[in-house]
């Protein structure tokens, strides 16, 4: 049995790893990490977008935020990109 993956820490910053190419799809998109060979769907254009500009963004939040994610929706997005943390296609970028 699988454990359930913790929601992203939000105020925290965060960024696509560096193994990790993204291909966007009329769907959403495809994330591969050449280090585990791992592939992600992305079924949302939003979450792409959150993606995408985790890098520039002081935290995940305001990657949401930029995205046009509304309060409402974070917590699914939080979620969202915890799975994506736990499979190592997101890492916390250190100061």
């Amino acid at each position: 049995m699988t454990e359930p993956v913790p929601d992203l820490d939000l105020d925290r910053a965060w960024d696509l790893h560096p193994q990790v190419s993204v291909r966007p799809e009329p769907f959403g998109a495809l994330l591969y990490h050449f280090g585990t060979r791992k592939l992600s769907f992305l079924k949302d254009r939003r979450l792409l977008d959150v993606v995408r500009s985790l890098g520039d963004a002081p935290t995940a939040r305001e990657a949401c935020t930029r995205a046009g994610v509304p309060a409402a929706d974070l917590p699914r997005f939080g979620a969202a990109l915890g799975a994506l943390a736990g499979s190592s296609m997101l890492v916390e970028r250190t100061p």
